[in-house]
């Protein structure tokens, strides 16, 4: 499988251009609004499962959601295409009748219908669920939903999105033998008529196998020929040489559609209908092109038509089986000319368009799956490849010229070169040789001595999941023939083959006889490959299976007794033919899914393991679609179960919290919520023992597992479900970033004497450019580069701790406030710490610093007094202030935990540096539970301009680089700086967890985002180094416009008001931290702006509360000192 890398270092060309990818917006492409879309069905028993199938398109917003989705079976066997085309329409008809109120059918409706007829076709030997679901190598690029591709999807989106644009309301009917080809930039040239037939130019050469419209002088069709001799096709040239080509593709107006309507109440036409044969009329047999089109053609005469000398396959007579069917088809055409001959056809032709006959020959299969015509259409949400959604594993070899679909190679598998091989799941010593189609094919291993499993050249090897009836079964059986085989040539031709050998060799290697697959009464025209009874499907006492496809293709050998002969003689066997008859459309369907699914199953867990940039919201919101949530869940337990990685096991929680919420859908409440209800108390209280007790995470897994299953039954209880497991994803995120600890290490200093106060001051900061990308998990999982500068409020450092020991053994706590009376708290037991994880607590970080600082042991048995007067002689006491409102966005709380870190440690006797201080920090946010990334701490604690920059690694390990930034610049800056405060205050929260969750989702534009925040952060670093205002300013506004993609909605009416009237003025404007209120920086033209920005905002209604501050870069950070 493709190897992916968490990362650490940047292609800045690369990054550049993933970003300018991610933020164009492509203008809305123009769709056609169905009013239904219908697919006609031969066979009745397949009929539930392809509305099944059409029903999940639908669900997965590949149909619109109100169009009508109808699988008709033909109402008999061999009623035409035209026949089904008319009873698809009435059926449909009768349908939204129904649903628009009325109690009969009523043709009005059609006045503003739009709708669209695919017709199933005949069984395809190359896809065991026909040509319309044949899967092709390519996949959706919508991160909403995923799945296969097959061809209806290609010819709904052709449909839908090209050639229906600009019609009228009307009917299209659609063939699916073939697929078409129109280029992004190929215009149709769509004139209203009524009835108009698409086609695309050819050469006669192709053509003479197919179909082609003669176009008179008036533009009209003239006549339909088909299967004609080169020759023939002369008079049907266009100046270039190329004839129109029929495509299988027509459209009829309103007053068409309603005349083919009309046809169910007139006898004999409505017999090809359900009606007619609920009626007891014998079933009508009608060509679409040469019984419905033909009347419509301007070259033909009533005679000729009537006469049936134009009627049937191809355009030739029609034998009929009776005198009276001949009687009741001459009546069907006399009238089919009375309603039809008065309308006429144009064509639409498609300059640039082409079209592929899927034939019965399987290289002309393996030539379109090698090199898809599709891929021309350049549909933008599909992306073609030659590999898709399959694992392949092992030291087999896989060629570069091979195209693999929705398949597992496990093992040694090796597939030669120009070999197609879809819905395969193998495992073993298996080689496939070249030029070969292999579809449906499952093989285990075979033996445990590894007997290698040899598939020859050319052969096209395919695994049915049929449904016997009568025995209420659906065995599996396997086929095989070979490339070059004509599998509807009669064996007695010298041309004729079986696994591209001759006949007469097959049967003389194999001991076949003709009477073995034929029997005696088979005519011999009639005596191919599509008819022979070759194919096992039940033996009384043998397996059998594999073994007969490698002997009948000559790769395993039968023995002195003929063994191999003498079981496929004795077993229960099929002919191709009626194999595809039988074929079970559900279970092969079915199949495919959850091979999809093991395959999805697989890549989800080694992309977590790996710990690698992609996301899988898509394979969620289709599993929920299609019913395989579960079988995701338990793969995402496992996971979580076995890791020692706190890292990876909270990304794989929060992967089953978005599962949850894709299956709730849009009808469960907001993801954001509450994550605290006590059912749930037990399980996490495993998780929080921590990740080094494996035994502990593996129980607490399993025991969110059981107690999610009494979760599952509503919408609510699922997005509350997933609301529980983001809070653990917390717990383990949180232990995750307690490795930071490890490079906390304060030393031992000189313990001040009691009563004397030790201050520590810091500036409050800003963010210039990298912001989110130091916010865990992202800053572990993805590494960090953030540019920060401390700053100076007013002349003033704005955060504040002051501490002293005292000598009554307490701990005594006052949390100043400018805006509100300050609060006293006062711990005389270890109790009255013990609350310090809860962040609104009063005094709760600075209880929770005394425990980082390990000036307190909650677990230890002695007092807290024993505990003060031991160690210190007496107790503490602590006062803290920050001169900013709340949520500024200046990381007042973070580095207000730096400066408390500082005080407390250095009143205990104990010193440590800023870099230590950073990570102590890092590690006391998560006693407390409120998290945090750790660019705050390094502007207040470190003061100047810095590059703060981390790994993609755990334990987490953060870096404070000094830009050496000129004193000079420093002035410069500082001089064209402005700070201003919106007046209203940061709400980060949800802001925060919709980021996380986005960012364990992989969402690619966050992934894409982030990479650029770190390559900005660097590119900003360098701006401040070369002295370049223009380029930090610059710098500024494209972090702006990061930080709205990362978190859409924090760019307010205020905000945006703000930015407006100061943007003329100034290189670049930015909010400080995650945005949505808080503090705005600037970068003005001019130096000492203050003045002017007030009154530029004083002009402004609704922006009364905007403060202007005074500020400039401190230089020094982190301020202590000890009373004298």
């Amino acid at each position: 499988m493709e190897s992916h890398h968490i990362f650490s270092t940047f292609n800045e060309e690369e990054v550049k251009k993933a970003w300018a990818r991610s933020v164009g917006m492509a203008s809305p492409a123009r769709r056609v609004k169905w009013t239904a879309i219908v697919l006609t069905c031969a066979n009745k028993t397949h009929t539930q499962a392809l509305q099944k199938e059409l029903e999940i398109r639908q669900a997965k917003g590949y149909i619109d959601r109100d169009v009508i989705l109808l699988t008709v079976e033909d109402p008999k066997s061999n009623v035409g295409s035209g026949g089904a085309t008319i009873n698809a329409l009435l059926t449909v008809v009768e349908f939204i009748s129904a649903r628009k109120g009325y109690t009969v059918i009523n043709p009005d409706v059609l006045e503003d219908a739009k709708i669209l007829i695919l017709h199933h076709g005949r069984p395809y030997g190359y896809d065991t669920c026909g040509r319309v679901f044949m899967t092709l190598p390519v996949h959706h690029a919508s991160p909403q939903y995923d799945g296969l591709v097959d061809t209806i999807d290609t010819y709904l989106k052709i449909f839908t999105e090209k050639l229906a644009v600009k019609a009228d309301p009307g009917v299209w009917i659609g063939s699916t033998d073939m697929l078409l080809s129109i280029p992004i930039d190929a215009e149709i040239p769509w004139e209203q008529s009524e009835a108009i037939a698409i086609t695309v130019p050819s050469t006669p050469q192709y053509c003479k196998d197919h179909g082609v419209f003669k176009i008179d002088t008036q533009g009209f069709v003239e006549d339909i020929l088909y299967k004609e001799k080169v020759g023939n096709l002369e008079s049907c040239q266009r100046s270039d040489g190329s004839v129109p080509s029929v495509v299988g593709i027509v459209y009829f107006n309103e007053a068409v559609a309603g005349k083919l309507l009309s046809f169910y109440m007139k006898p004999p036409l409505d017999a090809c209908t359900y009606m007619g044969l609920d009626s007891g009329q014998p079933p009508l047999q009608l060509s679409l092109y040469f019984d419905v089109l033909l009347p419509m053609t301007t070259g033909l005469s009533e005679t000729d038509f009537v006469s049936g000398e134009r009627s049937g396959t191809f355009g030739k007579p029609m034998q009929q089986e009776s005198s009276e069917s001949r009687t009741n088809m001459a009546l069907a055409r006399s009238l089919l000319w009375k309603e039809l001959h008065g309308y006429r056809m144009r064509t639409c032709m498609v300059e640039g368009g082409s079209f592929l006959y899927l034939t019965d020959l399987a290289s002309e299969h393996k030539k379109m799956m090698l090199a898809c015509p599709l891929e021309r259409c350049g549909f933008k949400d599909l992306i073609w490849s030659n590999i898709i959604h399959s694992c392949m594993e092992g030291e087999g070899q896989v060629d570069d010229k091979v195209t693999i679909i929705n398949s597992r190679l496990q093992g040694e598998v090796t597939v030669a070169a120009r070999s197609v091989v879809s819905h395969c799941d193998l495992h073993g010593r298996i080689n496939i040789g070249r030029d070969s189609v292999i579809t449906c094919l499952n093989v285990e291993e075979v033996s445990k001595k590894k007997r290698t499993i040899n598939f020859g050249e050319g052969l096209v090897i395919q695994g049915y999941h049929i449904y016997l009836k009568t025995l209420r079964t659906s065995p599996y059986v396997l086929t095989v023939h070979g490339r070059f085989d004509n599998i509807k040539a009669p064996s007695w031709k010298s041309t004729s083959s079986f696994c591209n050998e001759p006949w007469l060799v097959v049967l003389n290697r194999t001991g076949i006889t003709k009477e073995d697959l034929w029997g005696t009464e088979l005519e011999n025209d009639n005596q191919t490959i599509l008819t022979a009874k070759m194919f096992p499907v039940f033996h009384a006492t043998d397996v059998i299976g594999l073994r007969e496809i490698l002997w009948l293709q000559g790769q395993l050998a039968d023995d002195g007794e003929r063994t191999i002969l003498k079981r496929w003689r004795t077993s229960w066997r099929l002919s191709l033919e009626e194999i595809q008859t039988f074929t079970d459309a559900g279970k092969i369907f079915e199949q495919r899914r959850e091979l999809f699914y093991n395959i999805s199953n697989h890549e989800i867990c080694n992309v977590l393991t790996k710990q690698q940039h992609k996301g899988f919201r898509n394979v969620y919101n289709s599993a929920s679609v299609e019913g395989y949530s579960q079988t995701i869940l338990k793969s995402l337990d496992e996971v979580a179960s076995s890791t020692r990685s706190p890292g990876i096991a909270a990304r794989t929680l929060a992967n089953i919290a978005d599962v949850l919420g894709c299956m709730a859908g849009n009808k469960g409440g907001l993801r954001s919520g509450p994550a605290a209800n006590k059912s749930w108390s037990k399980a996490f209280g495993y998780l929080e023992v921590g990740i080094d007790e494996a035994k502990d995470l593996a129980v607490g897994v399993a025991a969110l597992a059981k107690e999610r299953e009494r979760w599952l039954g509503r919408p609510d209880l699922l997005v509350r479900a997933a609301r529980h497991y983001e809070g653990a994803a917390q717990i383990l995120i949180r232990q995750a970033v307690m490795t930071a600890k490890e490079f906390f290490n304060p030393q031992q200093g000189t313990l001040p004497r009691i009563n004397k106060w030790v201050t520590a001051e810091c500036p409050a900061r800003i963010d210039i450019s990298g912001g989110w990308s130091d916010t865990p998990p992202i800053t572990y999982e993805h590494g960090g580069a953030v540019t920060i500068v401390g700053l100076l409020i007013n002349g003033k450092r704005p955060i504040g701790v002051k501490a002293r020991r005292i000598p009554e053994p307490v701990i005594k706590l006052e949390i100043c406030s400018d805006t509100a009376e300050s609060q006293y708290v006062e711990c005389k037991e270890l109790s009255d710490l013990e609350d310090y994880y809860q962040p609104h607590t009063p005094g709760a970080l600075l209880k929770a610093s005394f425990v980082c600082a390990d000036i307190v042991d909650l677990m230890s048995s002695k007092s807290l007094a024993k505990q003060l007067l031991d160690n210190y002689g007496g107790g503490f006491e602590m006062q803290s202030w920050s001169n900013m409102p709340t949520g500024s966005g200046l990381g007042t709380s973070s580095i207000l935990a730096g400066a408390v870190m500082g005080a407390v440690l250095t009143a205990g006797g104990k010193t440590c540096d800023p870099e230590g201080l950073v990570h102590a920090v890092l590690y006391l946010e998560q006693l407390l539970t409120t998290g945090g990334g750790w660019q705050d701490q390094i502007g207040g604690l470190f003061g100047g301009v810095r590059l703060g920059v981390s790994e993609a690694q755990l334990p987490l390990k953060v870096e404070a680089i000094d830009l050496q930034v000129s004193e000079r610049y420093v002035q410069k800056f500082s001089d064209r700086l402005v700070l201003i405060y919106t007046g209203k205050t940061r709400l980060a929260r949800n802001l925060l967890q919709d980021v996380i969750r986005n960012w364990y989702a992989r969402n690619p534009h966050i992934v894409t985002t982030e990479d650029a925040l770190v390559m900005l952060a660097r590119e900003c670093g360098r701006a401040f180094t070369d002295g370049d205002l223009e380029a930090l300013g610059s710098c500024a506004n494209k972090y702006w416009e990061m930080k709205k993609r990362m978190a859409p909605g924090c760019e307010t009416l205020v905000i945006q008001r703000i930015m407006e009237v100061l943007r003329p003025h100034s290189l670049g404007l930015c909010m400080a931290g995650a945005g949505g209120g808080g503090f705005m920086w600037g970068i003005m033209k001019e130096p000492s702006s203050k003045d002017k920005v007030e009154k530029l905002l004083a002009t402004v209604e609704g922006l009364e509360d905007a403060v202007v501050y005074e500020a400039c870069v401190d230089q020094s950070g982190l301020s202590i000192s000890i009373e004298e």
